[in-house]
């Protein structure tokens, strides 16, 4: 069984500005990132009577392939419900898609099937899209700490802990059990739809994180050129690859948002997911010949 391990903290300077960078993508090379975290319960947790593991999402979702992964691992059939897959990516299957296929998913294509079904469904595990679950907690509580461990070993007082939102699974469990402040910003939807997700989880808003507005409305998988060139400006100045869909909306926020950057230290949580950008690097490359 798959061992996860205590990613390294890291500090880079990006923009004559000096941050932290914790680097889940390489707690493993099949689990990285939030979901690593937010999985990390099924991976340690026995399920003697399941067969079939059932998830849903997009066709090149993070979470698809990692779920791939665990289902394998476990002996169980994978099966994934989205709403549509191109008949290009159908043809010639990459990223994420690719490698879940490799791994046993059974894709079904189906814009009306009902959740609630499919929870109930006899010697089957169902976990929702993104891993926005419950059961998320159990990870991110080791998360947060590795995180406490870090900051007292380093004696550092100012310090936040800033990342992405999708779900916003990981940030809200994170500042339920962190005494820090957790910052976030919505990359799927605004504010107002990153707070309903939050609600769904946890209904004490005392344990909700801090959300700060993108610079401007971010819909989600569509290509910002913007984002491609930061994402590559922070690959050169620290040699390290972040994601291609949320990473770049997290940076653009820290960098163009009011953070005391000069009192404050922020420490970033990578998002992992590095196999998506394979499609994402395609993706762009064509619209803007990069």
């Amino acid at each position: 069984m798959i061992k996860l391990k205590n990613s390294p903290i890291q500090t880079i300077t990006f923009q004559n500005k000096q941050f932290l960078v914790k680097r889940d993508d390489l707690i493993h090379k099949d689990f990285s990132g939030n979901k690593a975290r937010k999985l990390h319960y099924y991976l340690d947790k026995e399920y003697p009577n399941i067969k079939k593991l059932i998830s849903h999402g997009s066709n090149q979702s993070n979470a698809m392939y990692s779920l791939s992964v665990l289902a394998k691992l476990k002996g169980w059939k994978f099966i994934y419900y989205t709403n549509h897959v191109a008949s290009f990516l159908e043809q010639n299957p990459q990223g994420n898609y690719k490698y879940a296929l490799e791994n046993g998913m059974k894709i079904v294509i189906d814009k009306n099937f009902d959740k609630h079904k499919l929870e109930q469904c006899k010697h089957s595990l169902f976990i929702d899209e993104g891993g926005a679950v419950q059961e998320a907690a159990y990870g991110l509580n080791i998360l947060a700490n590795e995180l406490k461990e870090y900051q007292e070993q380093n004696n550092i007082k100012n310090l936040k802990v800033f990342l992405p939102s999708g779900t916003g699974t990981t940030a809200l469990f994170l500042q339920k059990f962190l005494d820090i402040e957790v910052i976030t910003c919505p990359c799927v939807g605004d504010a107002e739809y990153l707070k309903k997700q939050f609600l769904e989880l946890e209904k004490d808003e005392k344990h909700h994180p801090t959300i700060i507005n993108t610079e401007k409305k971010y819909h989600f998988g569509k290509l910002y050129k913007e984002n491609y060139i930061l994402w590559e400006e922070l690959k050169k100045q620290t040699n390290i690859e972040f994601e291609l869909l949320y990473d770049p909306i997290g940076w653009n926020t820290i960098l163009n948002t009011k953070l005391d950057l000069k009192n404050t230290t922020i420490l970033y949580i990578h998002q992992g997911g590095i196999i998506g950008n394979e499609t994402m690097i395609q993706r762009y490359k064509y619209k803007w010949n990069f």
